[in-house]
């Protein structure tokens, strides 16, 4: 045998997915990849673009019970090809899970992928002129069911929550206090008053609060060219009032405890406030939030959830 007869055997590879039958036949509902390790850009209304270390999954169902398995390995160069060539979009999310069921046309009609990074925004102090970058935990995840394509936004942004319960039990600790140092009958001093509001006698109980996260997920309209990351942050801000700062000097400081005195504000509160902004916004479609209050008091979570209510949705 020739040394060319050597080296076109060498190049006959099995390929057991292709050519051996399963031993137990049946159709899957996905099959893919998970966990991807992907750089991913988004770019925003204005232009900028944030680049970040993505984990992404990418899936086809398996609709031929005589088959062994899919061709993985596409998946991956399709994912590759489009994420490192340009900035995600819902257009270019499409063209991806197109070319995954293009290229099982005959295994698969439905597609999914996710993508799931930390997108960095530089936001502004309270009062000062200062800012300083802060993470927001983002997934995108689209579906082509035959042709359908559906597509879902999610972003968790961490805020505070001061107890309204813990709030009117420390002010009744205070009024108790202020009855005991102030005797009704006598004159009040208004100079010893203020000095003693400022004083820590005059704040003897303070009331609860907590670092809190609002997890937030939305389907989106096919209005949005362009995934509404910033627009979303702001909205969910806009709506609790009381996000987590940066960049704090004491007049931020001071700033952000009033706004928790001026939001006092249950987990309860806190879904219907979020509910109430995604309900004024008709391009999304439907949405599902969380919040969820680390409770300082408590060694679990007070939780609430709220949705669009839309039949078979969320």
């Amino acid at each position: 045998m020739s040394p060319s007869s050597n080296e076109n055997l060498a190049r006959v590879m099995p390929d057991v997915a292709n050519e051996v039958k399963p031993a137990i036949a049946g159709v899957l509902d996905w099959v893919g990849m998970g966990d991807i390790e992907m750089p991913v850009s988004v770019s925003d209304a204005n232009g900028r673009v944030v680049t970040s270390g993505a984990r992404v999954n990418a899936f086809v169902n398996l609709k031929r019970p005589d088959v062994r398995g899919i061709h993985m390995s596409r998946l991956y160069l399709h994912v590759d090809r489009h994420l490192s060539a340009e900035a995600i979009t819902p257009q270019s999310i499409r063209h991806i899970l197109k070319d995954f069921l293009d290229s099982h046309a005959d295994l698969s009609d439905q597609a999914k992928l996710s993508i799931r990074f930390d997108y960095m925004v530089r936001r502004p102090a309270l009062v000062t002129d200062n800012s300083g970058w802060k993470s927001y935990p983002v997934q995108i995840t689209g579906v082509m069911d035959k042709q359908q394509f559906s597509l879902e936004l999610g972003l968790n942004a961490a805020y505070s929550s001061t107890c309204p319960c813990s709030a009117a039990l420390a002010r009744q600790l205070i009024q108790e206090q202020f009855g005991k140092d102030f005797a009704p009958e006598k004159n009040l001093d208004y100079q010893q008053v203020l000095t003693w509001l400022g004083s820590e006698q005059g704040i003897m109980a303070t009331p609860h609060s907590q670092r809190s996260i609002a997890e937030v997920k939305v389907k989106l309209s096919q209005e949005f060219v362009q995934f509404p990351l910033i627009e979303l942050i702001d909205m969910i801000e806009a709506a609790l009032k009381t996000p987590v700062q940066a960049a704090v000097k004491r007049e931020d400081e001071q700033a952000f405890a009033r706004l928790n005195g001026q939001n006092l504000m249950f987990c309860e509160d806190a879904a219907r406030r979020l509910q109430s902004a995604l309900n004024a916004d008709s391009r999304i479609q439907d949405f599902r939030v969380q919040a969820s209050h680390f409770e300082s008091l408590h060694p679990h979570n007070a939780v609430a959830v709220a949705s669009k209510g839309v039949p078979g949705g969320y």
